[in-house]
């Protein structure tokens, strides 16, 4: 089965023929190429994807990636962004082995192409010429033939002719010659001429054509078993990424069988635990017996000592409102969180402040280490003078050192407030649920314990007390501008269940155990508005009292 004997006489066809084969090759890069972009695409969407819900750094969000679905949830999430390398491994690899190496190829596809047909034409062209030559000497003999006849039949009719001198029968006689000469000439030509193509022709379809269709179908023939190899380093391609990709996706399945949903519970629990203890049976009121709108034995006039005027719900208090009430309530909500986190419960302010502490022991640790480079680096020059001057380094270490007594100090501040916590917290959960009873039958701790609990570990008074001086004479200075201005009346009672010391503005400070008026409700933001006496009011943390709301004021 050879083209040069099937297809000798099928030059033009074979040309479109091989014309079509590259035209497909050069399909198939395309799609290949195409195939790399999309694999790069998906590889980077599954980048994206995977970037788009990992936690970010240093937020809340980070924070709750802590339990084991979630740990599962970003192992996968990082096992889906290897996975995406996989898709650009396949991508690099069919761009090098497959597209780069076609294309080569089709270039010297169309070089040997080109070679070849122009070999054809050429043959093609020269026995072509051959013909031509052999169709003039044919054409060319044909006539001297003619003419040879002409002039013989003009010989023998001037010989005939009685009339005609002798001379012009000669002048006949040598015309005729020459032309039976000429055609004798134009047939030897004409023979050899035909004998030349003859062989040229033979030649040309049993020889050139064979070797060159032989070559065309060759190179056809290695087009078509590239193109196979291509498909199958395609499908290897493929192949070679499935083991990792089966990795993957086994990380996922590990990452999924480490969830531990009681780990995860017991992370609840140590998260949102605040220490309190469930509060206990509230006593029966009863409301057949005529009453008073006054405050029972176990009022505020007995909780805050002898000397102090009765007040009654919805009467009117001399004293005069802090003019800046509602600004205070707002700037606490926007405000930063106490140093002390005293905005908290037990529980969270502990984990908290334990948080705090080992922060700054970090940064102790890290400045400790920085002076003992500094310290080896001042030994070094101190050894050897030309690599510095130690005494450059003396300004460097007295301020790592400052740094660390300071740091240490503030250490020892969140320290003391954590053992304060860490104290309280037992006794508090033995005090915490409610005695049976409206009121707690013990008196509260009086003015001077709240200033003590307000003492910064060392022993002085923290900044609030100044706070509340610089209240109480703001408020003098405003009596005027509001003398008019009544003040909300009480609509019920709080005892205080904790210590809460305010240091922002508009907050106030209570001890536990403490009775307060209620002067205004929750609103839902986690704070209730409270009055201790005519000129103390302010904000504290509802989950810090229980309140007992009058009725008519709820009725109301």
């Amino acid at each position: 089965m050879s083209w040069g004997t099937e297809l000798w006489d099928q030059f033009d066809n074979l040309e479109k023929h091989t014309q079509w084969g590259i035209d497909i090759l050069e399909k198939y890069i395309k799609f290949v190429k195409e195939r790399t972009e999309i694999e790069l695409s998906y590889a980077k969407q599954l980048r994206n994807l995977s970037k788009k819900y990992q936690p970010k750094k240093n937020s809340k969000e980070e924070e709750e990636y802590k339990y084991t679905s979630c740990k599962a949830f970003i192992s996968t999430l990082n096992e889906m962004n290897d996975y995406a390398g996989q898709h650009e491994v396949i991508s690099e690899n069919m761009a090098s082995q497959i597209i780069v190496d076609l294309a080569r190829y089709v270039q010297e596809l169309k070089q040997e192409r080109k070679s070849n047909f122009h070999d054809g034409r050429k043959a093609q062209q020269h026995i072509e010429t051959c013909w031509k030559q052999l169709e003039s000497s044919k054409r060319r003999f044909e006539r001297d033939c003619k003419e040879a006849d002409r002039a013989q039949q003009y010989f023998e009719k001037m010989d005939a002719d009685i009339n005609v001198t002798k001379a012009d029968v000669e002048k006949a006689r040598q015309q005729a010659q020459i032309r039976h000469q000429m055609a004798e000439d134009s047939k030897a030509d004409y023979s050899s001429i035909l004998q030349k193509f003859n062989h040229e022709q033979h030649e040309y379809y049993h020889t050139h054509i064979p070797n060159i269709f032989q070559k065309i179908q060759e190179m056809e023939e290695r087009r078509i078993v590239r193109i196979g190899d291509s498909m199958k380093t395609y499908a290897e391609v493929d192949r070679q990424v499935i083991p990792i990709i089966g990795k993957c996706l086994d990380g996922i399945v590990k990452a999924a069988e480490s969830i531990d949903q009681k780990n995860d519970s017991q992370l609840v629990i140590e998260a949102y635990k605040s220490g309190f203890e469930p509060p206990g049976d509230i006593e029966f009121e009863d409301y057949t017996q005529p009453m008073k709108r006054t405050v029972s034995d176990n009022s505020l006039s007995n909780s805050r000592g002898e000397g102090k005027p009765d007040l009654k719900f919805g009467g009117k208090s001399k004293g005069k409102l802090w003019p800046f009430i509602k600004k205070n309530k707002l700037s606490l909500k926007l405000g930063a969180t106490p140093e002390d986190f005293s905005n908290l419960p037990p529980e969270q302010r502990r984990k908290k402040l334990q948080q705090k502490v080992d922060e700054l022991n970090k940064e102790i640790q890290k400045e400790m280490d920085q002076r003992d480079a500094i310290t080896k680096m001042k030994d070094v020059y101190l050894k050897n003078p030309q690599m510095g001057d130690p005494a450059s380094l003396d300004h460097k270490l007295a301020e790592v050192s400052q740094n660390i007594e300071k740091l240490r100090l503030e250490t020892q501040k969140f320290e003391a407030w954590l053992a304060e916590v860490e104290g309280r917290l037992p006794a508090r959960s033995e005090q915490t649920r409610r005695q049976s009873g409206l009121y707690d039958s013990q008196n509260p701790p009086t003015v001077n314990s709240c200033a003590q609990d307000r003492e910064s570990p060392d022993g002085s008074y923290t900044e609030e007390q100044s706070q509340e001086s610089e209240v109480k004479v703001l408020a003098t200075d405003f009596d005027d501008e509001f003398d008019d201005e009544e003040p909300l009346p009480a609509i019920g009672t709080c005892k205080a269940l904790y210590t809460f010391e305010g240091q922002n503005e508009g907050t106030i400070s209570v001890v536990e155990g403490e009775t307060l008026y209620v002067i205004e409700e929750d609103k839902g933001d986690g704070w209730t508005r409270i009055r201790r006496n005519e000129d103390e009011e302010g904000y504290v943390p509802t989950s810090y009292v229980e309140v007992y709301l009058d009725k008519n004021a709820k009725d109301s």
